[in-house]
């Protein structure tokens, strides 16, 4: 198979293997090209998780149709990390030592990611963090740029999507529905404290009084008494940090009839599957996506959505565009490099220079605080925020790609309504 969940079969006999060998000697003239082994490494169990899964899954097989990477096909490994540090650590050793991955790809959560890099930069691995956000992966790179140059994040980290999602707030909730104050409402992990600190510097700027800040565990199960936090202090959104969580804090704002919008980030709610894991509870929630149905962010955007739905018969998350471009630039790298040894692939990866379905995709130099990420802002890659509405997700910033303008169920009380 060219690529797909690896089965590990061990045979003890020595004769058997013997006798398999010298079977194949006549073989081996019209031997196939051997694989180039990448290794997936995600929770399984979660929407995010799953989409990188399935990003990296169609994009190996549409390299291979074409012919595979300087003639070879590519072959995934894919394992299922729980969302467990140590397990995450033992499935990458595995797949580098025993399956000998080039490299590896994923996470979406930064707990794994940061457990991961050490590991990356000890076994000389290239690894690219296509979900994960914290501030701290690409700082650890540009700490020691020599020693952890294997690091690549094709993903916006924590500070830039508090950034881009106070630039939609300013256009948005300021500039169009007239709001003046918020209450920023995170799962306590480690990818929402520099969200939060984003938040905090910037909202103001953006004209959103930060009222409180509010930090959750992500075990929380009964949001009943934080959303009734939330209502005495009368803001006029509830700025949202959740990725770990979702279903939840959803779908009990609307049983609820909580009267503040949500809008920030709901790593969930990027997928359709997140419009039946809620029961339509999404209805109206504002989140930061890097494209929705419809929109073409880049010539690439909708060729890869449909495709994705075609054969997933869901939409990607957020993971599954950061996942998918990931292993288009890892393959153009290799026929760069024409190798998949770690040094000459790492160096042809640092030089990426490709578009991509979210947008051009390059990443930071060594010196830059995030070295190894992906450049972010106009003109690079810069996300949108979608809102659901009737079961779909409609575009509501930036100006020149919106589809839609706002619109909230009636529970909600917009400024000047109540």
């Amino acid at each position: 198979m060219s690529s797909g969940t690896v089965r590990r079969v061990r045979r003890n006999s020595v004769g058997i293997l013997a006798v398999a060998a010298l079977t194949a000697l006549p073989l081996l003239a019209h031997a196939k090209p051997k694989p180039i082994v990448v290794g997936i490494t995600a929770w399984l169990g979660s929407i995010p998780g799953r989409s990188i899964a399935d990003g990296a899954t169609l994009a190996a097989e549409e390299i291979n149709a074409k012919g595979g990477v300087n003639g070879r096909p590519i072959k995934l490994v894919i394992e299922d990390n729980h969302n467990s540090t140590t397990d995450a650590i033992r499935s990458f050793q595995r797949m580098v030592r025993e399956d000998h991955a080039v490299a590896i790809v994923g996470d979406f959560t930064s707990e794994v990611g940061l457990a991961l890099e050490p590991w990356a930069a000890r076994m000389h691995e290239p690894f690219l963090i296509t979900g994960a956000a914290s501030n701290k992966l690409t700082e650890f790179v540009h700490a020691n740029y020599a020693q952890h140059k294997y690091i690549f994040e094709p993903n916006l980290n924590s500070g830039e999507l508090a950034q881009n999602i106070c630039d939609a707030a300013k256009s948005v909730l300021v500039g169009k529905l007239h709001m003046k104050t918020a209450v920023v409402m995170s799962e306590d992990a480690a990818w929402t404290l520099p969200l939060d600190a984003g938040f905090n510097k910037c909202l103001p700027k953006a004209g959103l009084k930060v009222l409180k800040d509010i930090r959750f565990a992500p075990n929380t199960s009964d949001f009943t008494p934080i959303y009734q936090q939330i209502e005495a202090m009368h803001p006029d959104v509830i700025i949202t940090g959740w990725a770990h969580v979702g279903v939840k804090p959803t779908t009990q704002w609307a049983e609820q009839n909580v009267p503040i919008p949500l809008m920030g980030i709901s790593s969930q709610a990027t997928s359709t599957t997140f419009w039946k894991a809620t029961n339509g509870a999404t209805q109206g929630v504002i989140t930061i996506a890097p494209a929705a149905a419809g929109v073409a962010i880049t010539p690439k955007t909708q060729p890869f959505m449909k495709a994705y739905q075609a054969k997933f018969h869901t939409s990607p998350a957020y993971t599954g565009f950061t996942t998918y471009d990931a292993m288009y630039a890892l393959a153009a790298a290799i026929e760069r490099a024409k190798s998949t040894k770690a040094g000459p692939l790492v160096a042809a990866l640092a030089k990426t220079d490709r578009v991509g379905t979210e947008g051009p995709m390059q990443f930071n130099g060594p010196k830059a605080r995030f070295a190894n990420g992906i450049v972010y802002g106009k003109g690079h890659v810069r996300w949108i925020d979608v809102q659901w509405q009737d079961g779909t997700q409609k575009v509501i910033w930036p100006a020149d790609l919106a589809n839609a303008k706002p619109k909230f169920p009636s529970f909600v009380k917009l400024p000047g309504s109540k």
